[in-house]
């Protein structure tokens, strides 16, 4: 790992992974093909966990870029959750009856090297405009059913305070909405991020959540926990959402540090998620068989409390679903939404 006096800039680019020593010149050349398709950027917090001398580093995977992201396999998609299929206004997902994702922003603090919203996401994308904005919320304000929205993107808490504020102000004056829920890397890939300013303004006289994506134990480092710490002392509850990722965390003892450092840093584990469909993404995932293994060998050796739900994003929309062994048939992969249809998985091309 790093000294603490790294420089103080994000990584972008290849160029800029030379610079921090984070790739060999010798692989720029295979590399600036991917990074003129993906995104590159990963924060100081993040640089300085990566030990540049351990080509299996698992925070370097999540984020340094790999020339297998350019093979693409059949079964990989551009939506893979099928987001655009559910979109009936920009900037809205509407998948479950009672709540939708808000996705205020396509650019995030770092780009992981698994994104399911890869093609759509990156330094450039435009935002929500004002008026794309209005529409969003005039969209949540008419359906009634809505009871829960959720921010995304891109990472909402890439916004300034300000504009965070307003939206969730202009969130909380909808009577229906009673919860909102914002998914993050912000507390672990740029833990200063998470002052009283931001915190400030997710106060709401509503319900609200954040969920935290982490991956791996190394990135819940002191100023991690203390970032989190922050929200959960100003009585903002955290969930976790954590993605099975091969040479991440696809080992019992690896996962269950996550979980432990997640429940210690008062934040319950909330979803592990089957890696998506993703281009480019094929030496990421696992099988489905090994995430159950993965899962019954967290369950006999962890507490209660670090048990997350592995679930699966079913291709084409159609929701999320537990994939222990009681939800998948024994002699095909099979699997069930919430509106009791089956599926194979992969799907049939």
């Amino acid at each position: 790992m790093r000294s603490a006096r790294s420089p103080s800039t994000t990584v972008r680019g290849v160029d800029g992974l030379c610079g921090r020593a984070l790739v060999p010149p010798e692989r720029l050349a295979e590399l600036a093909a991917v990074a003129a398709r993906y995104a590159v950027a990963i924060t100081p917090a993040m640089a300085d966990l990566i030990d540049p001398d351990d080509p299996h580093d698992p925070i370097a995977r999540q984020f340094v870029p790999d020339a297998r992201e350019l093979d693409h396999q059949p079964d990989e998609r551009r939506d893979p959750i099928g987001d655009d299929a559910l979109s009936p206004v920009e900037g809205i997902v509407h998948r479950y009856p009672d709540r939708v994702l808000l996705k205020l922003v396509n650019a995030c603090a770092v780009y992981c090297r698994f994104c399911f919203r890869r093609e759509t996401i990156g330094p450039g994308r435009a935002g929500l405009s004002p008026e794309a904005l209005a529409a969003a919320l005039a969209y949540i304000g008419a359906h009634r059913q809505i009871w829960e929205v959720i921010l995304s993107g891109g990472d909402p808490f890439v916004l300034s305070a300000r504009r965070l504020k307003s939206v969730m102000a202009r969130l909380a004056a909808i009577d229906h909405v009673r919860v909102i829920r914002a998914h993050t890397r912000v507390p672990v890939v740029a833990p200063e991020r998470i002052n009283g300013a931001l915190i400030e303004a997710l106060r709401t006289a509503k319900a609200t959540f954040v969920v935290l994506h982490a991956n791996h134990p190394r990135e819940l480092g002191n100023e991690a926990r203390a970032a989190c710490a922050r929200l959960v002392d100003a009585g903002i509850p955290m969930l976790s959402q954590s993605v099975l990722l091969r040479g991440v965390n696809d080992d019992v003892e690896t996962l269950g540090a996550l979980m432990r450092g997640l429940i210690e840093c008062r934040i319950k584990p909330y979803y592990l998620h089957h890696a998506d469909l993703a281009p480019g993404t094929a030496h990421f995932r696992v099988e489905i068989a090994e995430g159950q293994a993965l899962m019954r060998a967290l369950r006999g050796r962890f507490s209660g409390l670090c048990q997350p739900t592995y679930v699966l994003d079913i291709p084409g929309g159609h929701g999320k679903s537990p994939i222990g062994p009681s939800y998948l048939s024994e002699d095909a992969a099979v699997v069930e939404d919430f509106n009791g249809q089956r599926h194979p998985y992969p799907p049939d091309r």
